[in-house]
């Protein structure tokens, strides 16, 4: 990499981030090291100014990005050089081009290609014919072309041809000219859909889309996606729309390309060069620039689609812990029974069993008395119950047990997403770790255990299995796959583990370990018993150094010979922590947790050339509160007694759930009835939202009224706005309303917000915004 490269990627990061470039550049550094995001967030604030984990992921992917750029610059100039043609100029505009585009847009006249039309005219002579027309536009191209007629080229259509094909061909590689011509039809493009003749009942979960048109410059990301799919499985053609009210020949793009040769006059050579000029636009440069805009259209889709998925994958993962109690896990199943785990405290297995209270069996009363003895005999807190079908059906049978449990501390019942539960029971991790126990009792027993600790079970999970996504399976997976790994390590790392007792796919997540040291620090465990501090991580075959310096801050060891090791401060630094020990004049283990005493030490007296002001910050306030958990406490939603079904739902309900999914257009929210119900953007606050996520994430509890019921196609719409906001809303919409009566029905223009014409923005939560979700 030059010096200029060097100091350019830096400059153009540090501007995107908002930081500086030296920042970045130090970042690069370490992350150029081998030290991963979550470890120079929290233990090299100094060296990079305090960059967090945002700026550093968003850097690391511009990075990667930026530096296969200078790549193909380099390979660009290199190629052009081979070929004698590079100039001054050329060099320049290569070395200025700020995207790849713009890259292929300079290098396409050098490309080496196959045998064009244009090729084969000049090989017959005919440049010299462009030259003569370009140079006189009085002259008549006809005549001209007169002089060109050879055996090779047979007459004078022929020629003119010949000739346009060279025009066209110059104009298609003309890289300024494709700038603009990009540009505006960035600005003006419609992206239009429709539906495919004969396939309208096959695809009717399309429907929305068989006559529909929207700006590409904002199409939202689930709308790209499900015409996408739409198109993919032949249901719907899809096409980008140009200037389609100019007359042929007069459109902005057919006039651009006009005065990239100079057409201003009325001469037979400037008519001949004009309609060259539209040919050009509408057979070669449309299309080609349609491509490219589609395809950038579709990055943007995913992008936002990966954004948001990881989003809600970060609060799963972050979502409230019920703790260390034992806990009765059950998959529901009607058929097959409802299988049946309890855990301990750690979660060990301690019984399993499968009841069928349900049909063909109903054995309720024989299924209750198995699940009251099995709380009995081990001491069950909490009671898991998987969201799949039977679900409501399990907890109705629960309640009404535990209704008749003897003594006031009863076991609480809550419903837990079995999201991904099937993939694991069946994977080759649950089999090594229940050898003898059913593939339907693994998904049980995750289910309790992801109760427990959400965090700790869900990483045994591959995050795309998670399912909080929209269109996950549309998105190109490598680059999906990297975002949510992404997640996972950064949540892992921002809770810390427990060395002792995190399973292998835990410490796999932790920074600096990885799979392979994850088992050997299980082994090692196994081997010797637990650890008694974190320095004999250093015992562990293949751990060396670097390993523990990237790792050690994360991992803790309660009640262990050194009081630190129970806290995130990194043992680079003890010797920092001890300096403040010292000076309060008290014993470490009596100092931890005592906020008073913490809060009067100046933390200016204990920075050194070594650690800085906001290292010394950390370690005082993880001292305050040492192996402090950032998730919030837990709590859990109640469902509505008698409301197990969608036709049991009646506008105007208030009910509490459970935020499942969280999309660029709402949230999802689980009430009780199977199916998850839609709270529209619109309608999740009484004032303005632009991201959902910036009021609801998943895992939240959430009150909701009911709003629209359509139990034929399974979709439920819900608000969350009070109702003197639903009022108002409504009062603001009367007018509007009445003076859209004349809008022809089903026009299908798109309205503010994202609304049909004449229709309320985010008045109908069954809109297109729906298919996020059911066409996943």
């Amino acid at each position: 990499m030059t010096t200029d490269t060097a100091r350019r990627i830096p400059q153009i990061i540090a501007a995107e981030i908002g930081a500086q470039p030296g920042q970045v550049v130090a970042a690069i550094g370490l992350l150029d090291e081998g030290a991963t995001v979550p470890f120079v967030a929290r233990y090299r604030k100094e060296v990079t100014g305090g960059l967090d984990d945002t700026q550093l992921r968003n850097l690391a992917e511009r990075l990667a990005y930026l530096r296969e750029m200078e790549a193909r610059r380099a390979a660009i100039l290199s190629s052009i050089r081979e070929q004698g043609k590079m100039t001054d100029a050329l060099e320049g505009a290569i070395l200025k081009a700020g995207t790849k585009s713009e890259l292929e847009d300079i290098y396409l006249p050098y490309k080496p290609k196959r045998r064009t039309k244009a090729m084969i005219a000049r090989e017959n002579g005919l440049q010299p014919l462009v030259d003569a027309i370009l140079a006189d536009r009085g002259a008549d191209p006809a005549v001209l072309a007169a002089g060109f007629v050879t055996e090779a080229v047979a007459d004078v259509k022929a020629v003119l041809e010949g000739a346009r094909d060279i025009v066209a061909e110059g104009l298609a590689e003309d890289a300024a000219l494709l700038g603009r011509l990009r540009g505006h039809m960035k600005q003006v493009a419609k992206l239009v859909a429709k539906g495919v003749d004969g396939k309208e009942v096959e695809g009717a979960k399309f429907s929305d889309y068989f006559a529909h048109s929207e700006a590409w410059a904002t199409a939202p990301s689930h709308r790209v996606l499900a015409m996408l799919r739409g198109r993919n499985e032949g249901f719907l053609a899809i096409d980008l729309e140009i200037d389609a009210d100019a007359a042929r020949g007069e459109s902005p793009a057919e006039r651009a390309c006009g005065a990239a040769l100079s057409v201003t006059g009325r001469g037979a050579g400037d008519a001949w060069l004009r309609d060259a000029a539209a040919w050009a636009w509408r057979v070669k440069i449309r299309t080609s620039l349609t491509l490219d805009l589609m395809a950038e259209m579709r990055e943007r889709a995913e992008a936002e689609a990966i954004r948001v998925f990881a989003m809600n994958l970060k609060a799963l993962l972050l979502a409230a812990p019920a703790g260390g109690k034992a806990t009765m896990g059950l998959d529901p199943g009607i058929r097959t029974g409802v299988k049946v785990a309890v855990v301990d405290a750690t979660g060990k297995v301690l019984a399993h069993d499968t009841v069928y209270p349900f049909q063909p069996k109903n054995d309720l009363r024989g299924a209750q008395g198995t699940i009251a003895q099995m709380i009995a005999k081990h001491g069950v807190k909490l009671i898991a119950i998987g969201n799949g079908t039977a679900s409501r059906e399990t907890e109705k049978m629960v309640a009404d047990l535990l209704a008749v449990l003897p003594g006031s501390e009863k076991p609480v019942k809550v419903i837990v997403s079995e999201a991904g539960a099937s993939v694991y029971s069946a994977s080759e991790l649950a089999a090594k770790e229940f050898p003898d126990l059913d593939v339907s009792i693994r998904g049980a027993v995750s289910i309790a255990r992801r109760l427990q600790d959400p965090l700790a079970e869900l990483v045994k999970i591959e995050p795309k299995s998670i399912g909080v996504g929209q269109y996950q399976h549309d998105v190109d997976q490598s680059r999906l796959g990297r975002s949510l790994e992404a997640v996972v390590e950064d949540a892992v790392n921002a809770v810390g583990v427990d060395l002792n007792t995190a399973s292998a796919p835990l410490l796999a997540r932790v920074s600096g370990v990885g799979p392979s040291l994850a088992e050997a620090i299980v082994g090692h465990r196994d081997a010797n018993g637990p650890f008694a501090t974190r320095r004999e991580l250093l015992k562990v075959a293949r751990l060396g150094p670097k390993a523990f310096e990237q790792a050690a801050g994360f991992l803790r060891i309660a009640g262990g010979k050194e009081p630190l090791d129970a806290s995130s401060v990194h043992p680079e630094a003890y010797e920092v922590a001890r300096k403040i020990v010292a000076a309060c004049g008290r014993d470490i283990r009596s100092l931890m947790g005592d906020a008073a005493a913490l809060k009067a030490v100046d933390p200016r007296a204990f920075v050194d050339a070594r650690f800085g002001l906001p290292t010394v910050r950390d370690i005082l306030a993880e001292l305050e509160k040492p192996g402090r958990d950032p998730r919030p406490t837990f709590k859990t939603a109640t469902f509505a007694e008698g409301v197990n079904e969608i036709r049991d739902l009646k506008p105007g309900m208030l009910l509490e759930g459970t935020v499942t999914n969280v999309a660029a257009f709402g949230a999802f929210v689980d009430i009780g009835v199977h199916q998850d119900g839609l709270v529209h953007v619109s309608q999740l606050a009484d004032s303005f939202v632009k991201d959902p996520h910036a009021v609801v994430k998943a895992g939240d509890v959430v009150k909701v009224r009911v709003v629209e019921v359509d139990a034929a196609r399974k979709r439920i719409g819900l608000t969350m706005k009070s109702q003197s906001g639903e009022a108002r809303d409504a009062a603001r919409e009367r007018g509007p309303v009445q003076k859209a009566a004349a809008v022809k029905p089903g026009a299908g223009s798109v309205g503010p917000k994202g609304g049909t014409a004449g229709e309320p923005a985010g008045g109908n939560a069954f809109a297109d915004a729906l298919k996020g979700k059911f066409g996943r």
